[in-house]
């Protein structure tokens, strides 16, 4: 069977058994703060499983793409390495929400693999939870009877909590669960060795397959479990792995899956892919096996790429977007190290990719030439920054040839300082340093570099540490009833609460029964506003003490949850009463006119640009928008004042909000509605439209109810994000009267200052000729002063042991006539080591220039000398072998570097 074949076979066996098959989710998680990726195929159904949302159908089946980079036998690092982990990977799984549970699971696994996919039973091992007496958790005894009835006992094994009782995470629900494992070694392997002492053990040979979780419990934050009011079931398999096991593979790169892929970057570096290399040897053996690793990286990591910017989530430098840099620079670096691939290549796998999953995530497919060229662009920064690493790292370790006498480096060691800072501020591979160390003879101090990152690592988890407490119930728990497109204020509810600590700060999340609250989401951000008992809402004075209402400071949705955040409750409220809640008004209506602003400049877009132009990204708050879009070239002036010029036309033609809550999606989009990639949309949308000709969109935000309470629209920049992503922002109503009216005062204040001329652009161009013809004089005179003090100083020179030696003091305005006067001594003095100091408005500046002689024959290094010297101001420098510069803070240390340099000289 071909892949495809074994997924649709999946996926129709289970229809078969009453399941609907839904859609994959994206790969970017949004609305969680507690993912950046989808890593399970339950993520998805998270809300659900916690009870905050109805399951729309109780059987449902799909294939989820998933992506892990840590975490359980799952390294980024290790990818690539071993036969069978992946980062970005496909999950196919069928559910139960409440519906059918471990008989139906069970019998249903066994059905599938055994006559539909043909696996030989003996093949098969199967595992039970074996219970835990600190949880108080009896042996899953269930589970265990009902494998009797297919597997023979010795072929059905315990496992212990770690393998076989699984958690969403520190609270939520779990259960025991139920893997299936193939044992694919050959027959004479398996008579030598019982493959049910192989399970579980990491043997490449002997996989797990197939997991069935059976949830039954949630798990407090106590650490306590509690029964769930309905028993649901999860289950999931690896599809890498089971086409592996049907196409009679021992790696999972061997398959159509990965095969395509690894072929071409095998063409392409004219290299062969040799299953068989092992990583041991030396010489070719030892190449092939290098060769085969970076095929296999290349291959794995352009499917989490790809995935992930078709889904929204650009390359960038923080939280997922440093994930997918990461991913995609290590496949870059493998490229590079070991193919041989010095120009960006990489990207040319996307369409292959996009080809190969058409008719399955067609998200991919219909952007192909857009993500092509994001990875290209990541591609070409990356290898300028490897470049940027080797030089770097090339200055650095010249100090271990040249001044040795300074004596301040362990010789032979490179610090895991400057390996760590190598990787963690230029992105450069730490095991690339340690390639280049070694062909130099040298080591890397890996004690320091581990120590370093731990040290990164901790900032990192508790700068993201969030310790959240157990709900505390208020009013019988149900979804909350969101009125805010209509109302800015209502009565209501606390349904819910609970203390939560995020970077050192405690905070509270109140769940109401009604709200009018927006929860962040679609760009737009969370309302604010107040929390008020009833009985005080036409109070026209309160007592302090007893009177103080909520103030709510965010509002986020969490699984579909609306949760509102207040940094304090008041202890004598209560909270079991009826509330008055109520939005701030004037931040609403201000985020609703950029909201709906944006809305028109995409439609502009489209019109001026034409229909590439796609969303990637928004900010829609009261001060401004933002709006990231698909377009591979700078917009230039004109276009830019035609998209502002349309925009304003819809504005003054006050067109009304057509607003449709319950539009069936499938509809909506044959209909020519605009829908955002990377969005996870339900059966039913909301359509927002401004004029049926002009502007459709799904969009869940709020908006005006007429174009014309926007007022004005003013773009106030457009810039370049990624590759073929651009980015406008601009601001609407009266922030933009504002901004109009300061430019008009500023224009106002020229003129007065330039005496009210007639035009103020020729007085302005001549004020900069005038000041430039200037700007060459005074630097025509630094010259003149530079010349002329390089015979006075060239007459200062010493000779100590045949080198012309000069330390002095000079008084010049800036850094570039000290050098013009360092390259006019060098010029006239040979054999010269000079060192200038200078005090550049009390800002004080060392110079070291060296003859290209003491260079190459002494071994004498400018960067690491005046790094020497530059401590005696209390600063850093570096640069050339034979010419370097430093600063500092310390003037008066301009002497003390001066003599240092003597002592040093002598």
């Amino acid at each position: 069977m071909t892949a495809q074949e074994i997924r649709q076979a999946f996926l129709d066996f289970f229809a078969s058994k009453g399941h609907t098959i839904v859609p994959s989710a994206p790969i970017v998680v949004k609305n969680d703060p507690t993912l950046m990726f989808t890593n399970a195929g339950m993520n998805q159904f998270k809300d659900i499983f916690l009870g905050e949302a109805p399951a729309k159908f109780p059987r449902v089946a799909d294939t989820q793409r998933c992506l892990r980079v840590s975490g359980k036998h799952n390294d980024l690092e290790e990818v690539g390495i071993d036969t069978y982990h992946h980062t970005m990977f496909e999950m196919l799984g069928n559910w139960s929400f409440g519906d059918y549970f471990k008989k139906d699971a069970i019998a249903w696994s066994w059905e599938l693999l055994t006559e539909v996919y043909k696996l030989p039973a003996d093949r098969l091992y199967v595992t039970y939870f074996e219970g835990d007496e600190k949880e108080g958790l009896e042996k899953d005894q269930e589970a265990y009877d009902l494998w009797k009835q297919y597997v023979a006992e010795d072929h059905i094994l315990p496992g212990n909590k770690k393998d076989n009782f699984w958690e969403m995470g520190e609270t939520g629900p779990c259960g025991p669960c139920s893997e299936i494992h193939f044992d694919g070694r050959t027959d004479e392997e398996r008579a030598a060795t019982s493959g049910a002492t192989l399970v579980n053990a990491d043997d490449p040979n002997v996989i797990e397959i197939w997991n069935n979780v059976f949830m039954q419990f949630n798990r407090l934050a106590n650490g306590s479990l509690q029964p769930l009011p309905a028993k649901h079931v999860d289950t999931g398999m690896g599809f890498e792995r089971l086409v592996r096991v049907l196409q009679g593979k021992t790696s999972n790169y061997d398959t159509d899956v990965f095969q395509p892929l690894i072929q071409f970057i095998a063409e392409k570096s004219g290299k062969v892919y040799d299953r068989e290399a092992i990583p041991t040897g030396k010489g070719e053996a030892l190449n092939a096996w290098n060769d085969a690793v970076a095929m296999r990286v290349m291959a794995d990591h352009i499917r989490a790429i790809s995935f992930a910017i078709a889904d929204g989530q650009l390359p960038s430098n923080n939280k997922a977007g440093y994930v997918i840099r990461r991913i995609l620079r290590r496949a870059v670096r493998y490229a590079y190290q070991y193919l041989g691939f010095k120009e960006p290549f990489l990207n040319q796998l996307v369409p292959l990719l996009a080809e190969q999953f058409k008719g399955v995530f067609d998200e991919l497919y219909s952007q192909k030439d857009f993500v092509q060229k994001v990875v290209l662009e990541e591609e070409n920064s990356f290898l300028r920054t490897l470049e940027k690493g080797i030089n770097l790292f090339e200055n650095h370790i010249s100090k271990f040839d040249s001044v040795t006498s300074l004596n301040e480096v362990n010789l032979g060691e490179i610090s895991g300082e400057f390996a760590f800072e190598l990787y963690d501020t230029y992105g450069f591979p730490i095991d690339l340093t340690e390639l280049m160390a070694r062909e130099r003879s040298l080591t890397v101090n890996m004690e320091g570099f581990e120590a370093e990152l731990l040290k990164q690592k901790n900032r990192s988890r508790l700068a993201t540490a969030i310790d959240t407490g157990d709900w505390v119930m208020v009013s019988a728990d149900r979804p909350t009833h969101f009125v805010g497109y209509d109302l800015f204020q209502t009565e209501t509810k606390i349904i819910k609460y609970r203390k939560v600590t995020a970077k050192g700060k405690e905070q509270y999340q109140i769940v109401l029964a009604e709200t009018p609250f927006y929860a962040e989401g679609g760009g737009q951000v969370g309302d604010t506003g107040v929390l008020s008992p009833e009985r005080y809402k036409n109070m026209e004075s309160q007592n302090s003490e007893d009177f103080e209402p909520i103030t709510i400071t965010d509002t986020q949705k969490e699984n579909g949850v609306i949760v509102h955040y207040t940094d304090r409750i008041n202890p004598n409220i209560d909270l079991s009463s009826t509330f008055y809640v109520s939005i701030d008004p004037g931040k609403r209506m201000l985020t609703e006119s950029n909201h709906s602003a944006t809305h028109l400049m995409h439609a502009a877009l489209k019109q001026v640009l034409g229909d590439h132009v796609a969303q990637k990204g928004s900010l829609v708050n009261p001060d401004y928008l933002r709006f990231d879009f698909s377009h591979f070239s700078k917009i230039d002036d004109n276009d830019l004042e035609a998209i502002e010029r349309i925009v304003n036309q819809k504005i003054r033609e006050a067109i009304p909000l057509k607003e449709e809550r319950n539009v069936y999606f499938k509809d909506a989009i044959d209909r020519g509605v605009t829908a955002l990639f990377g969005e996870k949309y339900g059966d039913y949308v909301r359509v927002i439209t401004f004029d049926e000709n002009f502007s459709q969109e799904l969009c869940g935000g709020t908006h005006v109810k007429n174009t014309g309470n926007i007022g004005f629209f003013k773009i106030m920049s457009e810039s370049a994000v990624a590759s073929g992503v651009r980015r406008i922002e601009a601001i609407t109503g009266v922030i933009a009267e504002n901004y109009l009216s300061d430019q008009s005062k500023l224009i106002k204040q020229l003129r007065e200052v330039l005496k009210n001329p007639k035009d103020v652009m020729v007085s302005v161009e001549g004020l900069i000729e005038e000041n430039n013809k200037l700007k060459k004089e005074a630097s025509k005179n630094l010259q003149a002063k530079a010349s002329g003090l390089k015979t006075e100083i060239a007459a200062k020179v010493q000779n100590i042991n045949g080198i012309n030696f000069i330390a002095e003091k000079v008084e010049l305005p800036n850094a570039d006539a000290v050098k013009t006067l360092a390259y006019q001594l060098k010029d006239i003095v040979s054999d010269l080591f000079l060192v200038l100091a200078a005090d550049f408005e009390g800002k004080p500046g060392l110079t070291v220039m060296l003859s290209e002689n003491l260079v190459k024959d002494k071994g004498l290094n400018a960067g690491t000398i005046v790094r020497e010297l530059a401590k005696e101001i209390q600063g850093g420098g570096g640069g050339q072998p034979f010419f370097a510069t430093a600063g500092g803070k310390d003037v008066s240390g301009l002497d003390r570097a001066l003599t240092k340099a003597s002592a040093y000289i002598k």
